[in-house]
Order: C-alpha cells, then structure tokens, then sequence
C-alpha cells in the first residue's frame, strides 16, 4: 500500500486550523466568514490534488477524480460548533484529500454542509442523498441568529448554484474518519476504533404552561409554578430511564428557560430541550414510550405541558465489508490497538449509509474532549489513522 505524507497531512489540517482560530480551537459556524472561506481553501486543495472541484447550492465542497471507474467517496464537514475543537470534521476531510493525492485515482472527496446542525439536520448530506426538499431549505433558519437559510446562502455565494445530488452508479461506497469524541480509546490505551453503527436519536422541545405571579404573595397550595413543573418531569425522567436504558443510552436535558426568570416571579412559562440517543431502535421505542407516560402524568398536574418539536434521526449500521477492510489495515499498522465500538455521536456517515455502504474510522480524542476548544488529537494517532484510512480505501478499491 503507498504511504500517505504525515507531513503534508499535518501541514493541511493546521492551516485549515488557522482560518477562524480561536484560542486552541476554532470558531467557524455554517456559512459564517470564515467558515465560507474554509470551504473555498478547501476547493483549491482539492483542485491542487487534480480532482475536478465545486461548491454547490447547499454549500457542499466536492472533488470529483476525472479518471474512468468507479469510485470510493470520502468526506466529512468542515464548519465546527461555536468555540470548540479543530479536529471535529476537519479531520475526516483532510483524510479524504490526502488519501486522493496518496492513491492517485479512484477517490472522491465532499465536505458536507451543516453537520453541526446551525441551521438544519445534516443539511449537506441529505441533499447529496436526495432526502432535502426546496421546501424545508425553505423553513431553515439559524438557531441563534434566525437568518433564513436562503438568505445565508445568499450572502455566501452559493444560491444561484445547484445542489449537486449522488449519482449511486459511480460510487463504491463511503468512508469517513472522524475523532473519538469520547474517552474509550484513550482509557484502553488503544488508537484505533471500528465502527460498527451510529446511534439514533429522539429529540423534543417541551414547554409547560403556569401562572405567573408574585414570589412573596402567591400561596403554595395555589400555585402553578411551569418551573417546578419542568425539573419534576427531568426527575422523572433520571428515576426511569436507567430501568429501560442499553448499556449505552444516553439522555440529556441540555437547554433549560424558565421565564421571566426573575427571582421574586413564579415562573409562568417553561421549556426544555431533551434528547436520548442509542444503536437499538427497539430501544429508543422503549425510551419514547417512558417519555410519554411522564409527559401524560405531567399534564395531570397544575401546568399545561406540550410537546412543541420532536426530531427522529434512525440509527444506522456500518457495512460488514468495509468494517473488516479497516480492521485489517489498523491491525496491520496497529496490531492489537484497535476496537470495534459504536459511535454515540451523529455523523454524515449515518445518513450515506441509507444510499451506499458506509463506515467509519475513530482517532482518540486527548481527555475525551470534544465541542471544546481544548479538543486534540496526538499528531502521531492523526497520522496513523489516515494511513489506515488509506489502506483501507485501496481494499475496497481493489475489491471492486
């Protein structure tokens, strides 16, 4: 297999560092500044590599190899949360260029709009897979600022192109490499990780409806307090879950407004956001179901309680063949420092994989940080993983 340059490799990722540096991190939300500029850098270096390169309608970056034959399509994303880590997406793109310059031919590489979720869910690679209609771009909005997704598209350039869609004829499958997010490796003294599937998720925005009023006057036995509504259903739900849970689930309360938010004012209004996450489909059932009933003994009480959003994203399972080509190349670079291991985080890789086979590599994340601008990876696992990536790649070329 040929060697891939970790020289060049660090050199890429630290220079895409640079653009919306912040702190130890960086700072590149979807169609900001520098995120825009991030994305036309990358353009070039693909076009540099001899690959025919584009920006399409959705923001998607693609570098399309020229030569005849099918192709493998690797890729990631390259916005990153607000302040946080240099690795998260990056990685996984500057992996894809340089397998293409290492193997020569063969490869496709796509920087995916969104994945962070600024405006939509998977945004990039849903439209790629043709699972992105005009008229959800349509009622797309940035989840801090409100700008209409047409809008940041225009002021990016991007909406007078088409978004390009896959032509599942050309491709072999998809691969995609990305950092651990978690501390699992790095605890087991491993540097490699296999994946096998990627969770699922159910999301809700709850809301529960009180009477405002007066901290000193308003007496306990007539109150209807939307905050004291709220934490009792959080309760509830710390106290069941873990009956129902796998040995992986996750669930996270993760944004909390009370309003008015006022020390001396009973709270008339509240609202979460909740999320729970696992591989098991059968499981997020069980989970959804416990939900339900809490919510249904919430509504007994003094406060109104609604269900505002709900948000499903289906687990999805990394092919058997792929997976096995990337166990022998870590095996060969890393004898014994690899594991298979499901992700318990959302990647692009999950919605590829309802159109062509798909897995994904892991490189451990340093202290399990990520969403972080002290998330890091050491050079020499980031160099390891992408020749195994690598290696990879040309199997499953190979094997065509």
């Amino acid at each position: 297999m040929p060697a891939i340059d970790g020289a060049r490799l660090l050199r890429d990722l630290y220079a895409m560092r640079k653009i919306g540096e912040y702190k130890t991190g960086v700072h590149r939300p979807t169609f900001s500044p520098r995120d825009v500029e991030s994305r036309h850098w990358l353009a070039a270096r693909l076009s540099e590599a001899g690959l025919d390169t584009s920006i399409d309608g959705i923001g998607n970056v693609h570098g399309r190899d020229p030569t005849p034959g099918r192709k493998l399509l690797l890729g990631s994303h390259v916005e990153t949360q607000n302040h946080a880590g240099w690795l998260d997406g990056a990685l996984g793109v500057i992996y894809g260029l340089e397998a293409a310059r290492t193997l020569g031919r063969g490869i496709d590489v796509a920087a995916w709009a969104d994945e962070e979720g600024h405006f939509g869910s998977f945004i990039g690679s849903r439209s790629f897979c043709g699972l992105l209609t005009e008229a959800e771009i349509d009622a797309c909005a940035n989840r801090e600022t409100g700008i209409a997704l047409r809008d940041a598209l225009r002021q990016a350039g991007f909406s007078d192109r088409p978004r390009q869609t896959m032509d599942r004829g050309r491709y072999r499958g998809y691969l995609e490499a990305h950092i651990e997010q978690g501390n699992e490796l790095e605890g087991r003294h491993l540097r490699l990780g296999i994946v096998t599937a990627i969770v699922g998720s159910r999301r809700y925005r709850i809301a529960f409806k009180g009477v405002q009023n007066h901290a000193g006057t308003t007496r306990m036995s007539v109150r209807k307090d939307a905050g004291v509504a709220l934490v009792k259903l959080v309760a509830g739900i710390e106290q069941r879950f873990p009956a129902v849970a796998g040995p992986r689930t996750v669930w996270t309360t993760g944004d909390i407004k009370l309003h008015p938010g006022a020390p001396s004012i009973v709270p008339g209004d509240a609202e979460l956001v909740f999320q729970f996450r696992d591989t098991d489909p059968a499981i997020l059932d069980t989970l959804e179901a416990s939900l339900n009933e809490l919510l249904a003994e919430a509504a007994r009480g003094p406060c109104e309680v609604s269900v505002m959003q709900r948000g499903t994203t289906d687990p999805s399972a990394m092919d058997p063949a792929f997976q096995s080509a990337l166990t022998a190349a870590a095996q060969h670079h890393a004898p014994n420092l690899h594991q298979p291991m499901p992700s318990g985080a959302g990647h692009d890789a999950q919605i590829l994989a309802r159109r062509l086979p798909s897995a994904m590599l892991f490189v451990p994340s340093i202290g399990g940080i990520s969403h972080h601008y002290a998330e890091n990876t050491d050079d020499a696992d980031i160099v390891l993983g992408c020749q195994v990536f690598a290696d990879a790649a040309a199997s499953i070329l190979a094997a065509e």
